[in-house]
């Protein structure tokens, strides 16, 4: 009997106390609309999907600019199965896949993204400057232009 509740418990603190990997998978940032990136959409637009610029001005031409810099996460449905993955795995093998699962998401955390966006006098996107190297302090020599419109 001592044998048996024992044992129940093993079982039950395995199941109740699923690992950070599950957690870390659950809680992963969202997908941005990143189609919303091109010439002619709102400077409002922009701010209510990717939230307050971390930077803004008005560049050498008299134009205002604004840099967002997010990090573009997963899909809800790609996080919830993300999520189940790893507490099947923590189940299947009695929590030994934490050493395993919590780097990975660690790893898998989504990539930052940085873009300069260029506006007109009516507050729309003219042009899109995609930063490739974020971390750097001279990103701005390691830019990609997306989409630009004649002055």
């Amino acid at each position: 009997m001592l044998k048996k509740l024992c044992m129940l418990l093993v079982c039950a603190s395995l199941l109740l106390n699923t690992g950070c990997s599950v957690y870390m998978a659950a809680n992963q940032p969202g997908l941005k609309d990143v189609n919303l990136l091109k010439v002619g959409t709102s400077r409002n637009l922009l701010i209510s999907e990717f939230g307050q610029p971390v930077s803004s001005g008005v560049d050498g031409d008299g134009r205002e600019y604004d840099k967002f810099s997010f990090k573009q996460g997963y899909s809800s449905g790609t996080k919830v199965g993300r999520a189940v993955l790893h507490a099947v795995a923590d189940v299947l093998t009695y929590g030994l896949w934490e050493v395993v699962g919590t780097p990975l998401e660690a790893t898998f955390d989504g990539d930052q993204i940085t873009y300069e966006v260029t506006y007109d006098r009516n507050d729309q996107i003219a042009q899109i400057i995609r930063f490739e190297n974020v971390s750097s302090s001279i990103a701005r020599a390691n830019h990609r232009v997306i989409s630009s419109m004649k002055w």
